[in-house]
């Protein structure tokens, strides 16, 4: 390996970071004496330029394969495209919300650091060395801590910034020591060859350890309980963009990474393929080492699915109330991941892990959609808070009463975005949940996994009640003040077209379910 063949696995991530430097320079040295809003539109469609151009790279390298040294992996192993797609088009619709906004006077900077913060996004998603993984993830953590800082002149903006960069800090404590005890026991930070290492050396108790210190460290990115006392404040207080992006793009990267660690690494093209009799041993006594590991993840998920539901019930900020919701969601995520390697599904272990069909795939799959489908729903429900929020002053439930006589197109998007999150048919959320419940049940008959999904059908009821709260106040109570709430004409067609793809995706589930299984095709 070269240095040539670096940059070609990294095209994605150099795309944007010129991007970040152009906007930069168009902002400070170009811009200085333009109006706010010049100055805001311009930074945020080069950024969206930016977005467009890594997408085009993405686009040119689809099937090849790309790696360098096993650190990064390039259209490999499916989801890693997937992924890094979704990343790129979520922070291209955060930065068209961005227009609409005047918390900062430092645009160019702002913009920038988003762009810095997806390029982190895309190495988490494709890094498959434990070196590159935390570097990765240390890039999107310290944009997101500068991003929820943005808005100066607030001070609990300050406040959940503070506790936001230290629970980071701890938690990135942990998960180097869960990596370091990674490193240990196999003697490499290739997460193939550890993988390898693992299956062949059996149980070790030092394994189980350095699981619970990378859930741990893991489980703060994803805001999943018991690591999730960060995630409220700071949706309260970050600046809507930010909030916006910590919502989603963060998310899918923190999921494929996750998909990479605890679910399905050993793909074709790794260090044993093409030897399916050592493969096969190789994954029963992988078996052994990684089921206890699968229902650790499942107790996480099942006590972030009760606690995001039940705190929710409690809010009167929209924003609190999504980042609860945020949470549980995370739960029924991390079902979809757990039950990978909680249960070792039928039929050979080869035919598991390994065939395009095979329970593992379709499981990843389903955790891809339901991924990509909340990020969009999330950041487009943002961009109403927003919206209501620069009206009324307030994102408590109050300040949605007669939003429909308000602004009747911004309470259907409303509508439309919040029975998604709450999986009503027939929009996209529904088709997501029923994937994911469906991939779980096929993993495992079992009475486990129906009670797990029984209970998540559940909390999705419970989820319901307060998502149908903030909706009875837009629809069913008498506004206090029925002065008409206006939006940026580029925020509501943002919004509409956010609504228009969650309900045609849900008529339509296959769209989109057959883009993310086109990628395994190609491989």
């Amino acid at each position: 390996m070269n240095y040539a063949d670096l940059f070609r696995v990294t095209l994605p991530e150099t795309a944007l970071e010129v991007a970040a430097l152009v906007v930069l320079i168009v902002d400070l040295g170009f811009l200085r004496k333009a109006s706010l809003k010049v100055r805001v539109t311009v930074a945020a469609l080069l950024g969206v330029a930016g977005c467009g151009a890594a997408l085009w790279t993405l686009q040119a390298s689809y099937g090849a394969g790309y790696s360098f040294d096993g650190a990064l992996v390039l259209a490999q192993g499916g989801y890693v495209a997937v992924a890094q797609v979704g990343i790129l088009v979520l922070t291209a619709l955060t930065l068209l919300l961005f227009i609409d906004s005047i918390f900062t006077k430092h645009v160019g900077e702002f913009v920038a650091v988003v762009l810095m913060a997806a390029s982190g996004g895309l190495f988490v998603a494709a890094a498959r060395d434990l070196l590159v993984i935390f570097i990765g993830l240390e890039l999107l953590s310290l944009g997101l801590y500068i991003m929820t800082a943005f808005a100066k002149s607030s001070g609990k903006s300050a406040e959940a910034t503070l506790k936001y960069y230290l629970f980071g800090g701890m938690s990135a404590a942990f998960l180097l020591f869960g990596f370091s005890y990674l490193y240990g026991l196999s003697g490499s930070t290739n997460l193939y060859w550890i993988q390898y290492s693992i299956g062949e050396s059996g149980t070790n108790p030092l394994l189980y350890v350095a699981w619970v210190l990378i859930v741990a460290g893991l489980g703060f990115k994803v805001a999943a309980v018991p690591f999730h006392l960060w995630a409220p404040d700071t949706y309260e207080s970050a600046p809507a963009p930010a909030a916006a992006f910590i919502a989603s793009v963060s998310k899918v990267a923190s999921f494929a990474l996750l998909l990479a660690i605890g679910g399905n690494l050993l793909m074709p093209g790794g260090p044993i393929s093409g030897q399916k009799d050592v493969v096969e041993h190789y994954l029963r006594n992988e078996y052994l080492a990684w089921q206890p590991l699968g229902l650790i993840l499942l107790i996480v998920a099942a006590a972030s699915m009760i606690v995001g539901n039940l705190a929710a019930l409690a809010q009167v900020s929209v924003r609190r109330l999504l980042a609860y919701s945020a949470i549980a969601h995370t739960g029924y995520i991390l079902l979809g991941i757990a039950a990978q390697r909680a249960y070792p599904g039928v039929g050979s272990p080869f035919q598991f892990f390994l065939s395009t069909t095979g329970p593992a795939f379709r499981s990843a799959n389903a955790v891809l959609y339901y991924v990509l489908t909340y990020g969009l729903t999330t950041i487009g429900a943002f961009g109403v808070v927003s919206v209501v929020e620069r009206a009324t002053g307030s994102d408590r439930l109050d300040s949605f009463l007669g939003l429909h006589k308000r602004n009747p197109l911004l309470a259907a998007v409303l509508g439309v975005l919040f029975l998604s999150l709450a999986g009503i048919p027939p929009l996209v959320g529904f088709w997501a949940k029923f994937n994911l419940f469906a991939a779980v049940l096929g993993v495992s008959a079992g009475p486990v996994s129906f009670a797990l999904v029984a209970l998540a059908v559940a909390m999705s009821a419970v989820s319901l009640y307060y998502y149908l709260q903030v909706l009875k106040r837009a629809y069913v109570m008498p506004a206090v003040d029925e002065t008409p709430i206006k939006a940026h004409p580029v925020t509501m067609g943002v919004l509409v077209a956010i609504a228009a793809a969650v309900v045609v995706l849900g008529c339509f589930p296959a769209l989109l379910q057959g883009w993310i299984e086109s990628f395994y095709l190609i491989l």
